[in-house]
């Protein structure tokens, strides 16, 4: 066998090591499925085997789960019951391993996620090394698919449908402590003890699985039980209440628990194969894979970083602002062992700063996260200063102070008087224009835009904003230091907004439009949540700042003149800010009240600005209200690919869900236009741009595509082939 080596020890221990090779991780390759299928008769058949262990050979971890580019590269090129086949081929060998009527157990020396994590579960015991960074669980269904080797089985039959729900619905992961509580690992050891762990086990263990057992009964009831079949109603209807029905995966997740727990494993194990292959041909799931696997994948590689450029790696880097964002900015560079400074205008200005990086600290600490010696290696890392002398010596200064050109030119001077002559400038702007910014730069070429969002420690995008004079090896490293704080790079050019921003805008700007129109704004914020975005525009408004939405409405209509349309947004906006000082939920006061203590409540003055002339639904309105908020997005984000302000429909899609959270379900902008087909989308922006205004126009580019029957994808394949 390829990827598994088995050594049969003097107790007939058999000892099966997972190494895929040339690989740094173990995941599920086709060979790995084939091999798998080989496991199980030789332990059955075997006389001197008496157990077995499976462990890994890589120090990174156990199996990270099926190689998608493999396994979905080979169900692409077959029908339904092929792949159908494919699938269920891998249930049966873990079910010929877990029936062999020998103790089977599984080591586990690091992560174990997906297909890895079912493979231990078919085993009859689990022990994991007691070390918060691994991870076990089964995150199929953030990616549009289901768990496919009897994870949706297993795992319910092991804690009960209820507990199961989270980890198979939200792809929900586990440290081997809350594993270990919840009854999915058996053991958690020392890392030197894992496979000795097993081993003795092993020569006293059990060979029947629970659900194998005449007396087996599901912990809290399964279908037919009047708790489980509550479980089931009211989990239907809180999955709909979620989801909105966008999602496929947990729909099929949730028929294949309800339907396998009433039969036996075997066929349970068809139903979930089923469901499996049911799921994967949706546009969902195959937007979402190659979207949020596939493409994030090779973005958190540095697939945009410009070719023929050494590796560069940034030791000390220099923060300007240590407000929220900078703060936020220190932290994660301290967290990834980068040497930080952190400048403000006083010193207890820059001490507040590093005050939030403590906080931030302490919370991963009392959460296990963190040893008590990385934390003081994380704050002693960390150096706050009102002295711009201390950025000597820097690779890199990130600017993070506030939106203003005259503030950022200022301080780009102070800093880069101490940056020596090859260092990078970036600059954390939302909106304004690097190549504008830049002309405060004496390097220009070293200048680039370094787009963060907040809050820092969670989001996982940077958006890489390259100026008109920036050089590509500015870009390289500023890739290189990305990739070294952890987060996901995408690459877009110069322009007002930039990608995300100006994308992100018209989320918000349309829901402000149907609040002039005279729609209930209850109605609005309901259905832009139903679109499968975070939050509804309106309240999502507020999170900005209201004043900041009218502060970017008035400086772009300055900076068009004569080319600037007003229009009944900006009154809107107007009317809150100027008029009544409504600025958003940093105030208390915007489209929603926020008091103190309880909920927030719509503002009742709302109907004064904006009278409703429209407050109840019908499906159609709905249907007509969810394509205005998410087409809106869509044919901006097409805008950008024709202008050029970004080239990569990868950058496109990653860019808008990690970054304003655009519907997962469509695999992003990019990718809604490619499902739906260049020629429907463009025939729907036409109706809607004769309907609501030029807004919705689709470029030349989306009609010319249509008339060619291109998609996004497919020309980018096309351009990188040649």
């Amino acid at each position: 066998m390829e990827t598994f080596k088995i050594e049969v020890d003097a107790d007939g221990i058999a000892l099966i090591t997972f190494d895929v090779p040339g690989k740094s991780m173990n995941t599920l390759t086709l060979q790995a499925m084939k091999d798998l299928a080989e496991i199980g008769p030789r332990l059955k058949d075997d006389a001197a085997i008496k157990g077995a262990v499976f462990t890994s050979g890589k120090t990174t971890g156990f199996c990270a789960g099926a190689d998608l580019n493999d396994v979905m590269g080979a169900l692409a090129k077959t029908d339904a019951k092929a792949g159908f086949e494919l699938v269920n081929g891998l249930s049966n060998a873990l079910r010929a391993i877990e029936t062999c009527g020998k103790p089977v157990a599984a080591a586990l020396n690091g992560l174990a996620l997906g297909g890895g994590f079912e493979l231990a579960l078919a085993c009859h015991y689990r022990v994991a090394a007691d070390d918060n960074k691994i991870q076990v669980g089964l995150p199929e269904g953030k990616i549009g698919l289901i768990p496919g080797a009897g994870g949706t089985q297993r795992v319910p039959r092991m804690i009960g449908v209820m507990a199961a729900a989270p980890l198979l619905l939200e792809g929900k992961t586990l440290r081997p402590q809350e594993a270990l509580g919840m009854g999915l690992l058996n053991a958690v050891v020392p890392a030197d003890q894992v496979l000795e762990n097993a081993k003795t086990w092993v020569k006293t263990g059990g060979a029947v699985q629970p659900w194998d057992k005449k007396d087996f009964k599901i912990p809290g009831g399964g279908p037919y039980h009047p708790q489980g079949a509550q479980m089931f109603m009211v989990g239907s209807a809180m999955l709909r209440k979620s989801t909105y029905g966008n999602y496929p995966a947990q729909i099929n997740i949730l028929k294949a628990v309800y339907e396998g727990l009433q039969l036996p494993m075997e066929a349970a194990l068809r139903i979930e194969s089923r469901y499996f292959v049911k799921t994967l041909a949706t546009p969902q799931a195959k937007a979402m894979i190659r979207t949020l696997f596939v493409s994030m994948q090779e973005l958190g590689k540095g697939a945009a970083r410009p070719a023929g450029i050494a590796p560069w790696e940034a030791k000390k880097v220099s923060v300007l602002g240590a407000g929220m964002m900078g703060a936020g900015i220190a932290y994660v560079q301290a967290m990834a062992g980068i040497d930080t400074v952190l400048v403000d205008v006083t010193q207890e200005a820059a001490d507040k700063g590093k005050g939030h990086v403590e906080d931030l600290v302490k919370k991963q600490a009392s959460r296990g996260r963190m040893t008590p010696e990385k934390a003081e290696k994380v704050l002693g890392a960390v150096h706050p200063t009102s002295d711009y002398h201390h950025v000597k010596g820097s690779d890199l200064v990130v600017e993070a102070v506030f939106e203003n050109r005259e503030l950022k030119a200022k301080v780009t001077a102070l800093a880069e008087a101490e940056l020596s002559a090859d260092g990078v400038f970036g600059s954390n702007t939302s909106t304004l224009p690097i190549t504008g910014l830049a002309e405060a730069s004496v390097r220009p070429a070293n200048f680039i835009g370094i787009h963060f969002f907040s809050p820092v420690d969670k989001m996982g995008l940077v958006e890489i904003i390259k100026g008109a004079k920036t050089s590509d090896e500015t870009i390289a490293r500023a890739i290189d230091y990305v990739l070294k704080i952890k987060k996901t790079p995408i690459v877009v050019n110069d322009s007002r907004g930039f990608y995300t921003s100006r994308c992100f805008m018209t989320f918000l700007q349309e829901g402000v439009q149907m609040l002039a129109d005279g729609y209930a704004p209850a109605l609005i914020d309901n259905v832009g949540r139903m679109t499968g975005m975070p939050r509804g525009p309106l309240e999502m408004t507020d999170d900005v700042a209201v004043d900041l939405a009218y502060k970017i409405a008035d400086q772009t209509a300055k900076d068009l003149g004569d080319a600037y349309v007003r229009g009944p947004l900006d009154d809107v906006l107007k009317a809150l800010v100027v008029g009544h000082e409504r600025f958003g939920r940093k105030n208390g006061k915007g489209f929603y009240d926020y008091p103190e203590n309880g909920s927030k409540t719509l503002w009742p003055g709302l109907a004064e600005i904006a009278p409703v002339k429209i407050a109840s639904s019908t499906p159609e309105l709905v249907a007509e209200m969810k394509m205005r908020l998410l087409y809106r997005q869509a044919v901006e984000a097409a805008r950008c690919m024709e202008e050029g302000v970004v080239t990569d429909p990868r950058d496109a899609d990653v860019g808008a869900i990690l970054g304003w959270g655009f519907a997962p379900w469509t695999g992003g902008p990019i990718s809604l236009i490619d499902t739906v087909g260049a020629a429907a989308f463009a025939a729907e922006c036409d109706r809607l741009a004769k309907t609501y205004g030029p807004r919705f126009a689709p470029t030349q580019q989306l009609r010319d595509m249509a008339a060619k029957g291109e998609t996004f994808y497919g020309k980018a394949a096309k351009s990188k082939a040649a």
